[in-house]
């Protein structure tokens, strides 16, 4: 139930105070356990395990991949 209450309010844009009462815990404890989540990294190892299984599966493709990259100065007098 704290899943779809976090998918909920994260693909609906809803402040988690506007988190309806359906989901069976009040918004402060899926905002909780969302941060404790986060800060527990279980996002990105929830999409690494999500992306093995669709490799594994043939299911991914990859003619749509996006690489993002950040530009960073270098510092003076490096090689």
């Amino acid at each position: 139930m704290i899943l779809a209450a976090i998918v909920y309010v994260a693909t609906t844009g809803c402040a988690w105070r506007q988190l309806p009462p359906v989901f069976g815990a009040s918004w402060q404890t899926v905002n909780r356990r969302f941060a404790e989540w986060s800060a527990a990294r279980v996002w990105a190892k929830l999409y690494r395990v999500v992306l093995d299984e669709l490799g594994s599966r043939g299911e991914l493709d990859w003619s749509r991949c996006a690489i993002d990259s950040v530009s960073v100065r270098a510092a003076k007098g490096g090689s």
